[in-house]
């Protein structure tokens, strides 16, 4: 699902640092995304090699990106809440 919109995420990994979500064009290889990404933790990750990340909710080339599993069905999303 995208973070922000709650759209399943079908796009094959790996996912490109261009790639948008198809309905609301927030993008999707993000910390937002990421299976490592822990709010609170340090730099909001549970990754400790990887690097800091300035802004959560935009692309980027972290080495330790992967898509968060659960984001690969619908679900509520941000903008909902």
């Amino acid at each position: 699902m995208c973070w922000y919109c709650g759209s399943a995420v079908l796009d094959a990994e790996p996912i490109g640092r261009s790639t948008r979500c198809t309905d609301c064009g927030k993008d999707l290889r993000s910390c937002r995304s990421c299976r490592f990404y822990l709010k609170g933790g340090r730099g909001d990750c549970a990754e400790a090699q990887a690097e800091l990340v300035a802004d959560k909710e935009r692309g980027n080339f972290c080495d330790w990106f992967s898509l968060n599993p659960l984001f690969r069905g619908p679900t509520a999303g941000e903008s909902s809440a």
